[in-house]
């Protein structure tokens, strides 16, 4: 079922994905090594989630490494490989994003795997955050191509990036779709769903040490979106 507002759940192993499906979550977000906030996620684990998870939208994650979103030449090369090579897996979209040494949108290199990727979906991820004038950056990312930006508003977490969050998606008005996410749960997503009026809402729904997102946090938070 299409949901008015619906839900991405960030799955940063199979058993996540899995239960994203269980719970009947809209799209799920595959990345990996969650201490890093999440890396391009192995082979083996998206044609894995691909096989048991079939009848759910999977964007792949599109990061070389972790720590900042600034990168080299190699690095730049073997994320225009992976988003090659995983079009051959049958995933249905891409999350990436290139900054530059002044923490700006790189346009060039992010309009080159915007158009490697095509005809496939990208969102920008959440070094969105860390640009200086994130309203200028939604501009720009618009022109690029990008359909999607997974944002908490210009600081760490959504509940706080409130008021920015609203103006984005006032400001974008149906472009882009602005994507709350960042510390998101079923304890304040009605308050940041009230403020926000946004259509697509991201969470890990991961409550524990397990750092596996849960089924029923992840039923409470579609409950809301009801």
């Amino acid at each position: 079922m299409t949901r008015q507002n619906q839900l991405e759940i960030a799955c940063f192993n199979a058993d996540s994905a899995f239960n994203a499906a269980l719970a009947g979550v809209d799209r799920i977000e595959l990345c990996a090594q969650i201490e890093e906030g999440g890396t391009t996620p192995l082979w083996d684990t998206i044609v894995d989630v691909r096989e048991r998870c079939p009848n759910i939208p999977i964007y792949v994650m599109i990061r070389p490494r972790g720590g900042d979103f600034c990168y080299n030449e190699d690095e730049f090369e073997q994320m225009k490989n992976d988003i090659v090579m995983f079009k051959r897996l049958g995933v249905h979209g891409y999350v990436l994003g290139i900054l530059n040494t002044e923490n700006e949108i790189d346009i060039e290199r992010n309009a080159e795997l915007v158009s490697f990727a095509a005809p496939f979906p990208c969102t920008f991820h959440r070094a969105f955050d860390r640009t200086k004038d994130v309203f200028k950056s939604m501009e720009t990312l618009i022109n690029i191509g990008f359909q999607t930006i997974l944002t908490s508003g210009g600081v760490d977490i959504a509940l706080h990036g409130i008021d920015n969050l609203a103006a984005l998606i006032k400001q974008a008005d149906g472009r882009i779709c602005i994507m709350p996410g960042g510390g998101l749960r079923s304890s304040n997503l009605a308050q940041i769903q009230t403020q926000c009026q946004a259509s697509f809402y991201h969470s890990s729904a991961i409550v524990d040490a397990t750092q596996i997102a849960s089924i029923a946090e992840m039923k409470s938070l579609l409950s809301l979106l009801q």
